[in-house]
């Protein structure tokens, strides 16, 4: 896994001192009193025309400034620039730590002090100032950000580019997609940016950032498209696009336009190991939440109540379906949406409300697109069969995760699997994989500790059971293992040797 780091980080400047020298420096043609000869004529006149040239070549004719960019077929990004520029905005958040007098420090005194001796007297409140970047999405004054950049921010600034400052308010914050948005107070008839369509956003197309990287307020960077749909890590609805445009620390929150000036992205995360690798949130997904995130402050979600996991080719063979698409409905939630409607175990689902479902890691930003309460047709494949059936979703909570107590395994092995397996002294009717034989069939899809909850859709309690379930399998068929890890369900297809 790839160590991935968000943008705004608390950041202390050193400011130093830029000096300017210049290159060369003319002088002035010294003369001399009393008549020249012909050829001291000669010579001041080539000296004359020496000079001449070079005043022309130090200080040449200022051009017309041309409105095309001076290499036909690239982009005029100063014009760009100088028109997205003003939406742009810095954030400055201030973090309040109280900190108790009397205390003492690393040396055995009051660290706030001045005498380093030990004093008792009021608490004092330390500040701690972290740096981010947004963008206007109305004249209102309404500033998207990271929701990282503002989370435990006890004052927040907003810096234009025309060098206003305002006090601004965070009004909505959705920690699922890590946006936020700002209210300015008294802001009005403010420049904003247009959203896009990072949907039709084309891998290899220009992009520009703009941001308050290191506190350098309102850099411009330039680059490209490098991938989309990247998932990092970062939550059940990854979706990045990926840009090798420079970001750095400072640049969360700001905005990533395509060159005909519109917002595809909200720049979030970068990978710390690497250069020119940064990823932005699409503009699509900020579409989906900025009005509930103005209007009422948080997102509601739709939530159809399964856990899954994504369909491989031996997956697609063993449940029928005949194609790795899809999603893999490995756990259904006791009185769900998904329950109701009648999804089991096993099921592929494949559409939701007419949205195909390529990937299991699309599902959850299908469902979330839609409020609470809403009805959907659900497309499943049961047993390479297809059905459509009603559900309707409910609100999308935070849930508890669980964790399973450690398990001690005998030794039956399954005939081909290559793993051997036994009984869990902590669960009545368990069975777990003590074993997974290295270079085996089930070697990289099975771990010691996993729990064989079904062999071919049949439940087993005993080690016995699965066995026999293996070895009633038909030749040449992988058998599909239902198992538990670390407290979720999820499907194995493991081909026999």
């Amino acid at each position: 896994m790839h160590s991935i780091t968000t943008l705004a980080r608390p950041v202390s400047l050193l400011v130093l001192p830029l000096a300017l020298a210049v290159g060369c420096q003319r002088q002035s043609p010294t003369t001399t009193a009393g008549p020249q000869s012909s050829l001291g004529s000669a010579t001041a006149s080539s000296q004359d025309a020496r000079s001449a040239a070079s005043e022309a070549i130090l200080s040449p004719t200022p051009a017309p400034f041309a409105t095309p960019p001076l290499l036909a077929g690239t982009p005029d990004v100063a014009s760009l620039v100088a028109k997205i520029k003003p939406s742009v905005v810095n954030i400055t958040t201030v973090h309040e730590m109280r900190a108790v007098r009397g205390v003492e420090g690393p040396f055995g005194v009051d660290p706030f002090s001045p005498f380093g001796g030990r004093q008792g007297g009021g608490d004092q409140v330390l500040k701690q100032q972290a740096l981010g970047s947004g963008f206007l999405v109305d004249a209102k004054g309404h500033v998207v950000t990271n929701a990282h950049v503002v989370d435990g921010a006890d004052q927040v600034k907003v810096r234009l580019a025309d060098d206003r400052e305002f006090s601004a308010k965070v009004i909505g914050r959705d920690k699922r997609l890590d946006l936020a948005v700002l209210e300015l107070h008294g802001g009005k008839d403010l420049p904003s940016a247009a959203l896009g369509s990072s949907d039709q956003l084309r891998v290899g197309e220009y992009v520009v950032a703009i941001g308050n990287p290191f506190g350098l307020g309102h850099t411009v960077t330039m680059g490209i498209v490098s991938a989309k749909d990247r998932a990092i890590g970062a939550g059940p609805y990854d979706d990045f696009i990926q840009t090798d445009a420079s970001i750095n620390p400072g640049n969360s929150g700001g905005p990533l336009f395509n060159l005909k000036g519109e917002v595809v992205g909200i720049n979030t995360a970068i990978n710390p190991n690497g250069r020119g690798i940064g990823f932005a949130i699409p503009s699509d997904a900020l579409k989906d939440v900025l009005g509930q995130l103005i209007d009422s402050g948080r997102v509601a979600r739709g939530w159809l109540g399964v856990a899954i996991q994504p369909v491989d080719e031996a997956l697609g063979k063993a449940l029928g379906t005949g194609t790795s698409k899809g999603a893999l409905v490995a756990e259904v939630v006791s009185r769900g949406p998904a329950e109701r409607a009648g999804i089991r175990s096993g099921d592929v689902i494949t559409s939701v409300a007419g949205a195909s479902v390529p990937n299991a890691d699309d599902l959850p930003r299908i469902v979330a697109r839609h409020a609470p309460g809403t009805n959907a047709k659900v497309e499943v494949v049961r047993s390479g069969k297809s059905q459509t059936l009603d559900v309707t979703f409910d609100e999308l909570k935070d849930e508890p995760t669980r964790a399973d107590a450690p398990h001690e395994p005998g030794a039956p092995a399954p005939d081909g699997l290559g793993i051997e397996i036994g009984e869990s002294p902590n669960h009545r009717g368990e069975v777990v994989v003590g074993r997974v034989a290295s270079g085996s069939a089930a070697d990289g899809k099975l771990q010691p500790g996993d729990a064989i909850v079904e062999v071919n859709g049949a439940a087993v309690r005993r080690p016995e059971d699965v066995v026999s379930r293996v070895r009633g399998a038909r030749a040449g068929e992988p058998v599909l293992l239902k198992i538990r890890r670390e407290g979720k369900v999820r499907f194995v297809a493991v081909d026999r040797r």
